[in-house]
């Protein structure tokens, strides 16, 4: 059988390409020479002066300085804190964000850096600059964050930040955003205890107006004393485009469901007449693994399914082709800006996690082996990824790259690690 090609009159791009030579691309150098050596010796006009450069530092400015505002204790674990930019230390506004984005803030403890990802919880809308009566405000951002036993992020967080204390974060990045050419109208959000909060930045967005979907939300807490943002939640069930269902898992109360939320309270919320609809999920690990297995028996397809995985997996042994090494650790040589440190490292921590706890300053942003931001090219060594982390480009697995975040090592190890530089 003949393959059909387009006839030399279609004007087509299969012909226009094949019109194309290689000649007309090797003149691409030379040509740009000649117009370097023609042009003005004067100073170029500042880069910043461009629009589009001038937009892409807004949207991308790698760091934001912000300060705490207002610190509000939600319950006796979480507190909600509102960030503002600090104009004293260069950041004169906010960058924006969709609903569902979270940013990584950075500390420095005992003379070690770390970071960790925080979803915001606020309307996008208040992330932009206004003028309300005469007073102009700058923008917010809102993130709630849950101090964790043996977490040394959160509870420096919970002891040090306080209104006045300046705060590192990077713009904002994320997963677990509604795209309309992607995602169906109908949305079932599922949140477990704390990771209520992007579900709470995207009801804020329908109420507004700046997103346009039906949102159905099955909360996952233990206890109806458990429930975070309750009076938000509630105030925007008289918006029918939102409905929000209370899960209690250990309790049975009436006007709530009980259990965890699984493939049969999902059935029951999901759209009556047949209608496709997509999954975010926002919770524990834990919860992962248990909607993967519900939502597979509901023949869900994948394009609908959106789950924030936020945070550094602590177990392989979790895992079934995990096979621990005989050591209790190794030696990891780590490469970063010219110079070459060594670091121990147990057999069940990731590289990321041996490198904060030595003081190495390494990049990172989702912590969970999705970004790619703190990926690092491998010189030596043997490691193990979790096959359900493991969300490397096939050029990096190809040429030797890994995401030090959930990656653990096998032997010995060699990694080129890039700085972070200027960027949180």
């Amino acid at each position: 059988m003949k393959r059909k090609t387009d006839s030399p009159s279609s004007g087509t791009a299969g012909e226009k390409s094949r019109r194309l030579r290689i000649s007309d691309f090797l003149r691409i150098v030379p040509d740009r020479e000649k117009m370097i050596g023609e042009s003005s010796s004067e100073d170029p006009k500042p880069s910043g002066s461009y629009r589009a450069n001038a937009l892409a530092a807004v949207l991308h400015p790698g760091i934001q300085y912000l300060k705490v505002a207002e610190r509000r204790d939600l319950s006796d674990t979480v507190s909600l804190f509102t960030l503002v930019p600090d104009t004293e230390r260069g950041t004169a506004r906010l960058a924006p964000f969709g609903a569902g984005s979270c940013i990584s803030v950075r500390i420095r403890k005992d003379g070690c850096t770390y970071r960790r990802p925080y979803s915001i919880c606020s309307s996008p809308g208040d992330a932009l600059p206004s003028r309300e009566g005469g007073r102009f405000t700058s923008g917010t951002y809102r993130i709630a964050v849950k101090r964790e036993k043996s977490g040394t992020v959160s509870e420096h967080i919970h002891a040090e930040w306080k209104p006045g204390t300046p705060v590192e974060a990077s713009e904002p990045f994320g997963e677990l955003l509604y795209e309309p050419l992607r995602d169906a109208k109908d949305v079932i959000c599922i949140a477990g205890g704390i990771g209520i909060t992007p579900f709470i930045s995207m009801i804020k967005a329908i109420t507004e107006g700046t997103e346009d979907f039906r949102l159905t939300l099955l909360y996952g807490i233990r206890t109806e004393n458990d429930i975070l943002f309750r009076n938000e939640l509630e105030a925007a069930s008289a918006d029918g485009r939102i409905k929000t269902v209370f899960v209690l898992s250990d309790s049975e109360t009436p006007g709530f469901e009980h259990g965890l939320v699984g493939a049969g309270i999902i059935r029951k919320y999901a759209p009556a007449d047949g209608r496709n609809y997509s999954v975010f999920a926002c919770g524990p690990r834990a919860m992962y693994g248990h909607l993967e297995k519900e939502l597979k028996s509901l023949g869900i397809r994948r394009k609908f399914m959106r789950f924030e995985v936020s945070g550094e997996m602590h177990d392989p042994d979790a895992e079934e082709d995990y096979t621990a090494p005989d050591s209790d650790g190794f030696t990891i040589k780590v490469v970063s800006g010219g110079q070459t440190r060594s670091i121990r490292c147990g057999s069940k921590e990731t590289l990321l996690h041996a490198m904060e706890r030595s003081g190495i300053d390494a990049p990172s942003r989702c912590r969970s082996g999705e970004c790619g931001f703190c990926h690092s090219r491998l010189i030596s060594g043997e490691y193990y990824t979790p096959s359900r982390n493991d969300r490397r480009r096939e050029a990096d697995r190809k040429y030797g790259y890994l995401h030090p975040c959930c990656t653990f090592p096998l032997s010995d190890m060699e990694i080129d690690v890039p700085p972070p530089g200027g960027r949180c």
